[in-house]
């Protein structure tokens, strides 16, 4: 019986020049944005003009987390305490998070069986209840129809806020996940596709928003020293009336940022390379079923889902436990406790009264998830997948049986 025996959360080790250059930062002692000589770009500065040339954004700005890009994306954007913020209901718990964090009411929309937004339902909830935002989450990878997604906003006049902690360097029809609404929220903590402990960023091509948020992130009145921000005179009508919420990115961790950002299309190549092969085995494997992708979408497989079926739901613990026996480590969103950084909607209870989405029970009732780490070989890749194929197969011919 075959067994695995790496860590699902081991992942590769910084490159040497990002090493060097941290150790460099070190040595100064400047490590604030801020501490810079007389006409220094510091390292996050550099990183932030480095970044906004790889989204093809105006703007950029670096933050301490992903949470942190979502808070300050919301302020910046408009939201106030009070307003509603529709936000498809499959998510991580930063996402609701931030926008209870504002004062803002979340509208949960339903998901589909293939874990996008249900537009149906997006519609409805809009026109329900008033909301003009969206905090649209490309939970684990997954981009809805962003024609469709742009055309409702435009319809509607909805502002989109784009939540790309798991689309960094994916695309649809070629245009990069971020660049479809007013403003994007990525993530740099450990388990994303840069890799500095945790960090955020926020892109957008709207100079006033942008400018708003690099006074949110706690520039005081250093705004010029920022290597992606709007001219100066955009800041002159907001940075009195604009609070300041010390979220500043620093050098040390820009440092070792910028290295990796060269090397991310060749990541992302690698990546697809290890999901293609994980997901190749499980498409005809007994009990497991796999959502086709669509053909518009250019993802990065960091991370895989799909559908365990051909036994009940009660059986699922069984099943993630015996893959866990052998090494494989999954996560199930059907699950009615949160277990470490997943958690379902019901479980989110400071938001108060929950809505009733049945579909997004029924879609999560069945949904394993697995990361992908870079740091697994392609035969490695191999081998999980026939453990999971495996005890999948065994779960549906026991009940078969019964």
């Amino acid at each position: 019986m075959k067994r695995f025996n790496k860590s699902f959360t081991q992942q590769e080790p910084i490159p040497q020049r990002g090493v060097h250059r941290a150790v460099q930062v070190l040595q100064s002692g400047r490590l604030h944005r801020y501490n810079t000589e007389p006409n220094e770009q510091g390292e996050t500065a550099l990183f932030e003009a480095e970044y906004a040339q790889y989204q093809e954004a105006r703007y950029c700005l670096a933050v301490t987390s992903g949470g942190q890009a979502l808070q300050i994306a919301l302020r910046a954007a408009g939201v106030c305490s009070g307003d509603r913020v529709l936000a498809n209901a499959y998510t991580l718990a930063p996402v609701p998070g931030a926008i209870y964090a504002v004062g803002a009411a979340p509208v949960l929309v339903e998901i589909g069986d293939d874990w996008l937004t249900d537009m149906d339902d997006l519609r409805e909830k809009a026109r329900t209840t008033g909301a003009r935002y969206l905090l649209l989450s490309h939970m684990r990878g997954h981009l809805a129809d962003m024609e469709s997604i742009c055309a409702l906003c435009r319809e509607l006049g909805i502002v989109l806020i784009e939540d790309c902690a798991h689309t960094m360097g994916a695309q649809w029809r070629g245009e990069k996940s971020g660049n479809f609404g007013a403003v994007a929220c990525f993530s740099t903590q450990t388990y994303k596709h840069l890799n500095s402990g945790e960090g955020g960023i926020i892109t957008t091509n709207d100079a006033e928003l942008a400018a708003r948020a690099i006074v949110l992130s706690g520039s005081y009145m250093l705004y010029e020293r920022h290597g992606a921000a709007p001219p100066v005179d955009a800041f002159e009508a907001i940075r009195l009336d604009t609070p300041n919420c010390s979220a500043r990115l620093d050098n040390l961790r820009a440092a070792i940022l910028r290295v990796q950002l060269l090397n991310l299309d060749r990541q992302i190549e690698r990546w697809n390379l290890r999901y293609q092969i994980v997901e190749n085995r499980l498409r005809n494997s007994s009990g497991i079923r796999i959502v086709e992708r669509s053909l518009d979408e250019s993802y990065v497989g960091s991370s895989i889902q799909f559908h365990v079926e051909g036994f009940p739901v009660d059986r699922i613990p069984d099943f993630i436990g015996n893959c866990q026996k052998r090494g494989v480590e999954l996560k199930w969103f059907g699950a009615d406790k949160p277990v470490a950084f997943t958690s379902r909607y019901d479980s989110w209870r400071y938001l108060g009264a929950l809505p009733e989405l049945p579909k997004t029970l029924k879609a999560l009732s069945t949904t394993c998830d697995m990361r992908i780490p870079l740091t697994f070989s392609e035969e490695d890749c191999g081998t999980v997948a026939d453990i999971i194929a495996e005890e999948a197969a065994c779960q549906a011919q026991s009940a078969s049986s019964a």
